[in-house]
């Protein structure tokens, strides 16, 4: 077993990088936690899915991909990484996050306003929508859906009828957090990778304050990256046995981990 073990730690500070606000490290004693992580299996992963939502249930994977003319939505197997359903996404829009609602997948697009509906088990798209600004990181919290879009925000969507019900702003110690990308509810907290980092914050949907940071650096160290857009993107937690998976676009390999380090 890999065991990477970062001491509780505070963030202090922030980047700004090409205009938006990243995380950066190190951190002060004080503030904020920052949780480290242990491996406890690796399984293989499509080194060609260029990863953008993932989830778990009922056995298997479920994932999205991206880049126009890529874009997939897949289920796998976890075991072995085999792809044992995929449909394409209309080659003009760019796959983002997914998450599921009873019977179906749901998923967004980048930049295209467009979302689309999926028959859980066929795969078949049963339905589409439309929303306003980008799409980026998908969830739901069993009531609502939670979208992120790049920005500090994070919108809750009713499952529905995809009409917007409201809304929070992500911070530390009161500043905007940007570059929320995907998204998983995990025991009442929302975990988002932030883009173009090794961080996953977990986040208080009732007020939007990050309230501790996960640092996966190293994971990377692993296996050999194809490129710069190989960054950490995919989370999925199986809730029935406790197991919390990550993955990255273009990675070839899905890991099983367990958080450490951690106050709560």
């Amino acid at each position: 077993m890999t065991l990477w073990w970062h001491s509780v730690r505070m963030i202090r500070c922030f980047s700004f990088i090409a205009g938006i606000f990243l995380f950066v490290a190190p951190v002060h004693a004080a503030d904020l936690p920052v949780c480290g992580y242990e491996v406890v299996h690796s399984y293989p992963h499509d080194q060609q899915a260029f990863t953008q939502g993932l989830l778990y249930r009922d056995g298997h994977l479920f994932e999205s991909t991206g880049l126009k003319g890529k874009s997939t939505i897949r289920k796998v197997r976890l075991e072995d990484g085999e792809i044992l359903n995929k449909v394409e996404l209309p080659p003009t829009v760019f796959g983002e996050g997914l998450t599921d609602w009873k019977n179906r997948l749901i998923s967004v697009t980048w930049r295209s306003g467009k979302g689309f509906q999926w028959d859980i088990g066929t795969l078949q798209q049963t339905g589409a929508f439309e929303y306003s600004g980008e799409g980026w990181g998908l969830t739901n919290d069993g009531a609502r859906l939670i979208l992120s879009d790049g920005t500090p925000t994070l919108r809750f969507l009713d499952p529905e009828n995809m009409q917007e019900t409201g809304t929070i702003s992500v911070t530390v110690n009161d500043r905007p957090i940007a570059n929320l990308n995907e998204l998983e509810w995990v025991n009442g907290e929302i975990l988002a990778n932030i883009w173009q980092t090794n961080f996953i914050v977990r986040i208080d949907p009732a007020n939007g304050k990050v309230k501790a940071v996960i640092d996966l650096t190293g994971l990377q160290k692993q296996f050999i990256a194809q490129g710069n857009e190989d960054v950490l993107n995919g989370i999925a937690y199986d809730s029935a046995n406790d197991r919390l998976f990550v993955t990255g676009k273009n990675w070839p390999k899905l890991f099983e981990i367990n958080i450490v380090g951690c106050a709560d």
